[in-house]
């Protein structure tokens, strides 16, 4: 791609995490492409390529199986403002912004500076305007500009700093520390989809429990899962944190392992104790438990949607792993047969020893080992044998075919 475009007369580079990863002998997990090709432009000289993005315009061009996002250099933003392209709120953060620059202009306008390195493709080198070689070296975090103005633009920048921190083992500098102590409360003017985003990299970085702990510290997780962070300042936060410490622990085993990993099974960690708590209110009131978990589930996810947006498909699975804890203590029959055989027993199964190993009840222990023997036995083998039969029997929905979009000149 960096040959096409220099081919073509257009200045190409590689820059942000890739070049970041390459000079700390990391293999980069992706690649961005910064060049002075607009996205137009970029959309003609690639066949697999479409244009996405209101705020920032951006290219994303398919190259076998990876795609690499393409950015137009971008002016700054009193320029952008001064050609009505850029739209800015009252309190500072960006709204809109698509007037394009140089490279010397574009380098004010990355977040920080290890992240603000680019790889000319026509020189071969390693172009740093703002210090982020040293910083790399030092193992230092550090915004580049104002830290409280760049927050302001972007309050998301915050849960980026714990992120790279967490994930690059560095620590982040006192100027963009303490604007985050201070600032942390403008998260939730973001909106809940696009936290709902950055819930994932943070939970899927491989680092999930030094996130969390980042989060905590810098006093983030109250505008993320503010019920989670009221239970963890409550009775029960001890045993409730020891239990959230084994979930992120063994995500990022998997993660680490290139296993696969759903949010479903952290957001219902996370919700656990807040959701237990609120079941048990409707059973004081007479409510049999079941009922009382499906209540409980619905008064808290609907709190919980107003910070982060958890799509349906992952709320409901986080709703079965709840309702399945409720049927393990019934080793009856048919029952363990038609459990064994539910779509959600592995991570219900799981879920429930993740239980048995933080909290100081024997009889989930018991049911834990239980299960396990179970699954062991031939009955436990043939159960999810004839699951998986089914599963793969199940008739796939099909998506309805693709429109074709008329290439424009």
């Amino acid at each position: 791609m960096l040959q096409r475009l220099h081919e073509q007369g257009k200045r190409a580079c590689l820059v942000g995490g890739a070049v970041r990863d390459l000079l700390l002998g990391r293999k980069p997990k992706d690649f961005d492409v910064a060049t002075d090709a607009h996205p137009e432009e970029v959309y003609e000289l690639f066949r697999h390529c479409r244009l996405i993005g209101r705020r920032f315009r951006l290219a994303h061009v398919r190259m076998g199986r990876e795609i690499l996002e393409v950015a137009t250099f971008r002016a700054p933003h009193d320029e952008a403002e001064a050609h009505h392209e850029a739209q800015t709120e009252e309190n500072g953060r960006i709204l809109r912004d698509n007037v394009y620059g140089s490279i010397e202009q574009d380098v004010w306008r990355r977040d920080f500076t290890v992240n603000s390195l680019y790889y000319d493709f026509a020189t071969r080198s390693v172009i740093d305007y703002t210090g982020g070689v040293k910083d790399l070296q030092a193992g230092r975090l550090s915004l580049i500009g104002d830290s409280e103005t760049r927050y302001r633009e972007d309050p998301v920048r915050m849960l980026r700093a714990v992120r790279f921190a967490a994930k690059l083992g560095f620590h982040i500098d006192e100027p963009s520390r303490q604007a985050i102590l201070e600032l942390h409360s403008l998260i939730e003017e973001a909106a809940p989809a696009r936290l709902f985003e950055e819930f994932l990299k943070l939970m899927h970085s491989g680092h999930a429990l030094a996130c969390f702990r980042l989060l905590r510290e810098y006093r983030l997780l109250g505008h993320l899962f503010p019920q989670t962070e009221r239970h963890l300042s409550g009775a029960h936060g001890e045993v409730f944190e020891q239990f959230i410490t084994r979930a992120l622990e063994n995500t990022d085993k998997r993660i680490q392992r290139d296993l696969p990993v759903t949010p479903a099974f952290l957001i219902a960690v996370l919700l656990w104790e807040p959701v237990t708590q609120m079941q048990q209110q409707e059973i004081d009131k007479g409510v049999a438990p079941v009922i009382a978990l499906q209540r409980a589930a619905q008064i808290i996810f609907h709190e919980q949607v107003r910070q982060v947006a958890i799509p349906r498909r992952f709320s409901t699975m986080v709703r079965e792993i709840w309702d399945l804890q409720g049927r393990f203590g019934r080793v009856r029959g048919k029952r363990i047969q038609r459990l064994a055989q539910h779509k959600r027993f592995r991570a219900a199964y799981d879920f429930l020893c993740l239980r048995s190993r933080a909290y100081p009840d024997k009889a989930l222990a018991e049911q834990c080992r239980w299960w396990t023997d179970y699954q062991q036995s031939d009955a436990g083998k043939a159960a999810r044998a004839a699951a998986e039969a089914n599963h793969k029997a199940r008739p796939r929905r099909r998506r309805p075919p693709r429109k074709h979009r008329a290439r424009h000149a």
